[in-house]
């Protein structure tokens, strides 16, 4: 019992160090002005995205600097197609996915290699972007490399919020805030793929997408591939303009999330361990003694830490209520699907199964950083 008393205050110490990097964040992005800037083509990788397409699409064909919007059909097998060029969005059909790639990663080098203008933006179709985004991305880029930008959730219930939530504090115990001035060293490199900026002509010599075309957790494997390689990754605040309805039920998020939470594909199984240790206990640990009614003074002292996170993620939901409160009883139910998801990853979505590859995507740790 001694002995995990000391494991839990050193893994304490480790979360505080990481929660303090949270003091010093830059502002979150801006609208940029309607002139203001190069034009931007928009590229939006969509597979059977019929149902979540529209509202994405609507907004950024509004959006005063996208002068393109590019619509890759992944072989969707519903009307995803003829409701983007409806809309007015320029459409390509993928081409057939070669073995070894997953298909995101191939519609994006499509798209990346369609585009027409020096600057790309990619969204995810479950996106819900403001008027301004597009802009607001291309002009971070003038202190970066790779911009990739944190939303806002749209969480349909409580329950869906709190265990969301609860996933998401996994994260930040692990890796720290997500926009912070602190620059992680590449192989810790977090990036949300779902908003992401860079220069296309960049992104084409370095052929990132092709780099990375067996990872499953496409965006960190990306950001680290390229933060490996000298490039300045940004991961910034953008709740105010872009919203997200990553999923549709408390299931979903259990499976969908819970799937690529690990970072499995890109993480060495040393830091998978450490990760799943610090996890435990300073967030599973504690939430179970409650429940069981046997917290002891530092479970007490994590769990005030954990709720105060909880004040903090406010300002990653629409509509945060009682679930967001609620969601530190759930750590013991994240900790349990961070760790089944560890031990058993699973390499399927959207009606594909991808084999795993003989070498797993490992980003590079030797490399310095440049301004180029």
């Amino acid at each position: 019992m001694k002995v995990l008393t000391l494991a839990q205050a050193a893994a304490a110490a480790v979360v505080a160090a990481r929660l303090a990097r949270g003091r010093h964040r830059p502002p979150p992005l801006r609208p940029a002005p309607a002139d203001d800037g190069p034009r931007v083509s928009v590229v939006i990788p969509a597979r059977d995205e019929e149902a979540r397409l529209a509202p994405c699409l609507r907004a950024v064909l509004t959006d005063p600097a996208a002068a393109e919007v590019i619509v890759i059909d992944d072989a969707s097998r519903d009307a995803t197609a003829e409701l983007a060029a409806a809309l007015g969005a320029r459409v390509i059909a993928a081409d057939p996915l070669p073995p070894g790639w997953v298909g995101k990663q191939w519609a994006l080098r499509q798209g990346v290699a369609a585009a027409t203008h020096p600057i790309v933006v990619t969204l995810d179709a479950d996106t819900r972007p403001v008027p301004g985004l597009v802009g607001a991305m291309a002009a971070a880029l003038s202190g970066h490399d790779l911009v990739t930008a944190a939303p806002r959730f749209d969480c349909g219930s409580g329950a869906e919020q709190a265990l969301h939530a609860s996933m998401l504090a996994t994260l930040v115990y692990r890796f720290g805030p997500s926009s912070t001035r602190t620059v992680p060293p590449p192989h810790r490199t977090l990036a949300n793929g779902q908003c992401t900026a860079f220069r296309r002509d960049r992104m084409l010599a370095a052929d990132g997408f092709a780099a990375v075309r067996s990872a499953m957790t496409d965006d960190v494997a990306l950001a680290r591939h390229l933060a490996g390689r000298g490039w300045r990754v940004g991961f910034l605040d953008a709740a105010d303009l872009l919203e997200v309805d990553m999923h549709d039920s408390v299931a979903e998020v259990w499976r969908e999330w819970g799937r690529s939470l690990p970072l499995s594909d890109v993480t060495s199984r040393g830091w998978q361990a450490a990760d799943l240790a610090v996890v435990w206990l300073t967030m599973g640990l504690p939430s179970l003694r409650l429940l069981l009614g046997r917290p002891t003074p530092l479970d007490l002292g994590l769990l005030l830490q954990r709720w105060l996170l909880t004040a903090a993620f406010r300002r990653s939901y629409d509509r945060p209520g009682l679930g967001l409160a609620l969601s530190p009883l759930l750590d013991v139910a994240s900790a349990v699907r961070l760790t089944q998801a560890t031990f058993r990853p699973t390499r399927t979505w959207r009606g594909r199964t991808y084999l795993t590859p003989a070498r797993p995507a490992q980003p590079a740790r030797t490399a310095t950083r440049s301004g180029t």
